[in-house]
């Protein structure tokens, strides 16, 4: 710092305050994210017996259960695209208030036409944790991003952890599905008042990116010439952009969206495939599995996944020391996590006492939102960060896609046994692991992914 001064001579103290402002606009998306799932959790384990009370039958509600995941696959990519040409405030204010509007909508959902008509709002608007993300990937350092992205998931999983114990005291009461809907929608509102208060100044964005640059000196000089150049832009964008014609918007985002297709990020993207599937394998039969073959019953699996979920956000804290200890080496943390969930999925399949499974779903958590972390981290790195909120929209698409497909293998493979969506998993979790040797040279060369149209 001491430096700082002395290169910027009467500028040093803006060049100090910068980063002191930037970690406050951090902590204040960490509440965001809270906020956020905090709300949605309270809801969605309410939601399947509300339709059931609207008279809607089982397929009705599976279809209607099913419009989320289906409005999540075909927006993600166009919405995190959308958020990289308006530029994150106008975009994530915009989704914010909208999923409001879809959870009042919920709480007023006295037909099951009305509960469909706001799933299908919620389900298209509903991207603030992708566009938060990509915000935090714009504010920090890429040797940082994997510390402030598990801060920011561990801070949005204590929100889900406390969110459905919240929702199931309020449904004890009269009404209490459409109160819970409606303080889901306020915390949305007070969500929005939140990122509408956050200190959007062009001249603190401007002195974190240039401190960031003076900081980064892996870089070379016409690296910080681009990245001085691409902040600059996003600047513009962001002031200038949303006011656009809409068909100029629509037009831009098609150009990225074309770009993304045409890079050779496939087998990024079919790494996170495949590991999302393999968990989702994992967590499909979960409780059945364990009655079936321990005879335990369904509580204590649900004691037992709470248990997973909160070493999830002990995980998610413990990634700045872990990835310090990796010399910040997404590529390496990543093999190694994919490779130890690979082997606990597997004790768990092949596990002979309960006593087992418990150890398997102990070190799985650590390993899991370790992995989650540091894919986003490489999607980032080798796409390059310019075009965040598209890759980040792109990964949720493609995890969207893994969560229609991962309950049809369930259902196959547990046709054979109760250990046959586990057994699989390890399959899917074992290609991934050969993807990521066999392209360990791209993956190791930062940035060196570029979009066709750059």
């Amino acid at each position: 710092m001491d430096e700082e001064e002395e290169d910027e001579g009467g500028g040093g103290r803006a060049a100090t305050a910068s980063p002191a402002a930037s970690a406050r606009f951090v902590r204040c998306l960490y509440a965001v994210g809270f906020l956020d799932l905090f709300g949605v959790s309270m809801v969605v384990p309410l939601m399947n017996l509300h339709i059931k009370s609207l008279g809607a039958s089982h397929t009705v509600a599976g279809i209607i259960g099913s419009l989320y995941g289906i409005m999540q696959l075909f927006t993600s990519t166009f919405v995190g695209c959308w958020s990289d040409i308006v530029g994150r405030r106008y975009s994530l204010l915009a989704c914010i208030l909208l999923s409001a509007l879809g959870y009042f909508l919920l709480g007023n959902s006295t037909t099951v036409f009305l509960f469909a008509i706001s799933r299908i709002l919620v389900g298209i608007f509903k991207h603030t944790l992708s566009i938060s993300k990509a915000l935090l990937s714009d504010l920090v350092s890429e040797r940082d991003r994997p510390l402030v992205m598990g801060r920011f998931n561990a801070a949005s999983s204590v929100g889900f952890i406390l969110g459905p114990v919240v929702g199931g005291y309020l449904a004890e009461f009269k009404g209490g599905f459409y109160q819970t809907a409606f303080i889901c929608a306020s915390i949305f509102l007070l969500n929005g008042g939140l990122v509408w208060m956050l200190p959007w100044s062009e001249e603190n964005t401007s002195n974190r990116n240039h401190c960031q640059d003076k900081e980064t000196n892996s870089f070379s000089a016409k690296s910080n010439h681009e990245h001085h150049l691409k902040s600059a832009t996003s600047r513009a964008v962001t002031n200038s952009s949303f006011f656009q014609s809409p068909w100029i918007q629509v037009a831009t985002v098609l150009k990225k969206i074309k770009g993304i297709a045409c890079s050779n990020l496939w087998d990024v993207f079919l790494v996170r495939f495949l590991m999302s599937v393999a968990i989702l394998l994992y967590y499909s039969n979960f409780t059945l599995a364990l009655e079936e073959r321990f005879g335990v019953k369904p509580l204590f699996s649900g004691y037992l996944m709470s248990y997973s979920s909160a070493l999830g956000v002990l995980a998610g804290c413990l990634l700045g020391p872990i990835t310090r200890l990796y010399g910040h080496n997404t590529y390496r943390l990543l093999l190694h996590s994919s490779t130890f969930t690979c082997t606990l999925i597997l004790l768990y399949a092949s596990a002979p006492s309960i006593w087992m499974v418990i150890l398997s779903s102990t070190f799985l958590a650590f390993s899991t939102t370790i992995g989650r972390t540091c894919i986003i981290d490489l999607e980032l790195t080798v796409g390059g960060n310019e075009a965040s909120g598209t890759l980040l929209g792109v990964g949720q698409s493609v995890t969207s896609v893994g969560r229609i497909i991962a309950p049809l293998l369930s259902g196959i493979a547990q046709e054979f046994s109760p250990c046959g969506p586990p057994s699989l998993a390890v399959g899917l979790a074992l290609v991934a692991i050969v993807i990521m040797n066999a392209n360990k040279q791209k993956y190791r060369s930062h940035g060196s992914v570029k979009l066709k149209n750059q």
